[in-house]
């Protein structure tokens, strides 16, 4: 139930089929956050993938909705990202996740009151189990 990697494209680059791919890779071994996975992990290994809609920017961070709406906040040269599905996980309202998505940032905490640009986007969630994933190959 531990997070091991987070890595993905915020924007399109290439095909969804090579982001995938080339993500799958990043989160499993090259999220500096974390240590690479081993091989015993692979067995309680659940893989989520998120595919993301273009980001929009929002007039105001009053226009996001928790547990619809992902967030990118950006103020100066610093910028955050929350899933569409981080503010449910962690039973953060609206001030909360602002909060740590500053934090995450590396902006004061009530750093999102002013001069922030923010952008929302939607994803299609997916999840599957290593053992899930191998079996249907």
């Amino acid at each position: 139930g531990d997070l091991r990697g987070c890595i993905g494209y915020i924007e399109p680059v290439t095909t969804v089929i090579e982001a995938l791919h080339q993500n799958t890779l990043n989160a499993a071994f090259r999220d500096p956050r974390f240590a690479p996975l081993t091989a015993k992990e692979l067995d309680d290994l659940e893989i989520e993938i998120s595919l993301l809609s273009l980001p929009v920017e929002a007039s105001s961070y009053k226009q996001f909705v928790i547990g619809k709406d992902g967030i990118i906040l950006k103020k100066g040269g610093a910028q955050a990202v929350f899933l569409p599905q981080v503010a449910p996980e962690q039973g953060w309202g609206e001030e909360e996740t602002l909060m740590h998505l500053c934090m995450k940032a590396g902006l004061p905490a009530d750093g999102w009151k002013e001069g922030c640009r923010f952008f929302l986007f939607q994803a299609k969630h997916f999840k599957a189990t290593f053992k899930e994933l191998k079996r249907d190959k």
